[in-house]
């Protein structure tokens, strides 16, 4: 080969290396794209009560004393670190050396004023009564703050770190992340360590990527992730968990999480055939649950007939599992009669009204229920779930894995339908007991009074899972369906 020819040929491969190089690096620099399955305004939702786009949007761009890590761990955030008292009863945190956006240093009286606002949102909810522990939130010297308990909760860090608990100081958070917004996606960038107050590793810059979120159908969500569009779906539920197979997603892309939490049915209306509590058992002994985990299809999903998720903590193990001992066509036969018994009392069927989700996973349970149900004399239709619904679907993952938390969901002032008095004045009993072992007892009953109520007819686990590509990092499947924004993006070290 002569020499300009050979020049030419090197040329030529040094042009093409550098176009191949250059293409790597565009495409190494795109955003992370992220769909959340769920309403497109979600994203931007305000209020005590977030969807879960809105969540991981609060999460990201107003972090809390303390955050999650992508495993669902708690880490530090505003404060960088913490102390417990040896009772148990206070934890008193330094918060880090920056500021506010917007200027004004964070300090402990600061941080005390926008931890106040924000338990203050969340009273009427769920986690504001998960949040009734604590009894007072002092300011100490310089950057700390100390929060007093009315007694132990070894949860308190997961509570503190639940996007709900966000600081915000005149209604902008202080990151990790900086939320800007482009019609309905959210658009999320690493702020750099050193502008909050922290060391900056000199690799920092060369890893964070921005992101864009946004909130899109499961059936849109899904053929964005399998055209290469979608880089991570979050959100993902029974409902939607059909279209998966059907849309042919590998299943090395599938993550599934281990949660626990409440998926059954509400009783909506105590009206009519649901009015008498042995009525409302009968619903619960119909229910084939392993026939409805072979429908479901979902491995390792775990049916329970408790109220609470058997091996939670707080619980002494005194509640078992219902009907021991009895197969299912022995609970239905009982069932059956008391069915037949109103109907002969009523001179009139019994049909129930059950609210469930849109989706074939929502397609499935009403066939499941309908031939539960139809198996002792009761007939089922479906309506939305603004409608007149006698019941309606329960599909919530708990927060933190006590007892507490599944009486707090169920309580009267959570449960927009009937409740137990008696297993309230428990649970708020139990909340002040000091002593572990007689708290766990009042949880315990607190427990059994809502059984007999049976105003909650348990499936099982809930269902949650991801779709993840090969090419994200910083995702992991955990127990609590906590997967923050900001680990997805940032490259590995």
């Amino acid at each position: 080969m002569s020499r300009p020819a050979s020049l030419l040929r090197n040329a030529l491969i040094a042009a093409l290396l550098a176009a191949t190089l250059g293409a790597c690096g565009r495409s190494d620099d795109r955003a992370v794209e992220v769909a959340v399955i769920g309403d497109p305004a979600a994203p931007f939702v305000t209020g005590p009560r977030l969807p879960l786009a809105a969540q991981l949007v609060r999460a990201a761009s107003a972090e809390g004393l303390v955050g999650f890590d992508e495993q669902g761990r708690v880490i530090p955030a505003i404060a960088d670190r913490w102390i417990v008292t040896d009772d148990g009863l206070s934890y008193i945190f330094r918060l880090r050396d920056g500021k506010w956006p917007g200027g004004g240093a964070i300090t402990g009286e600061t941080g005390r004023a926008a931890l106040v606002r924000a338990i203050g949102a969340l009273r009427g909810t769920a986690l504001g009564s998960d949040l009734a522990v604590i009894r007072e939130v002092r300011a100490m010297a310089g950057r700390v703050i100390e929060i007093r308990l009315h007694q132990q909760a070894p949860d308190l860090l997961q509570l503190l770190a639940q996007p709900e608990l966000g600081l915000t100081m005149r209604g902008n958070g202080a990151g990790p992340m900086r939320l800007e917004r482009d019609k309905r996606t959210a658009i999320l960038t690493p702020i750099p360590p050193e502008d909050l107050g922290l060391p900056q590793p000199e690799e920092w810059e060369a890893r964070r990527r921005k992101l864009n979120l946004v909130g899109l159908s499961a059936k849109d969500a899904i053929r964005r992730f399998n055209a290469g569009e979608a880089d991570v779906v979050l959100g993902g539920r029974f409902a939607d968990f059909p279209r998966l197979d059907a849309a042919g997603v590998p299943r090395g892309a599938i993550r599934l999480d281990p949660v626990t939490g409440l998926f059954g049915l509400a009783v909506a209306r105590a009206e009519g055939f649901l009015g008498a509590p042995e009525n409302r058992e009968a619903l619960a002994m119909a229910i084939d649950r392993d026939a409805l985990a072979a429908a479901l299809n979902v491995g390792g999903w775990t049916a329970t007939t408790r109220v609470v998720a058997p091996g939670s903590a707080d619980d002494n193990g005194t509640v078992a599992e219902r009907w021991p001992g009895q197969t299912l066509a022995e609970r239905r036969a009982v069932a059956a009669a008391r069915v037949a018994a109103w109907q002969a009392e009523n001179g009139k069927p019994a049909a129930l009204r059950i609210a469930l989700p849109a989706g074939p996973g929502g397609d499935l349970l009403l066939r499941q229920l309908a031939a539960d149900f139809g198996a002792i004399g009761l007939t089922v239709r479906r309506v939305s779930e603004a409608g007149d619904a006698e019941l309606r679907l329960v599909d919530t993952v708990a927060r933190y894995a006590r007892v507490g938390w599944f009486l707090n969901q169920l309580s009267c002032g959570n449960a927009r339908g009937p409740c137990s008095a008696s297993a309230d004045r428990l649970a708020e009993t139990a909340v002040a007991e000091p002593d572990p072992v007689k708290r766990a007892d009042l949880y315990a009953q607190a427990e059994a009074q809502l059984t007999i109520a049976n105003t909650f007819i348990p499936f099982g686990v809930p269902v949650r899972w991801s779709l993840v590509s090969g090419t994200v990092t910083g995702f992991a499947p955990n127990r609590w369906n906590i997967h923050p924004l900001m680990p997805l993006a940032m490259r590995p070290k």
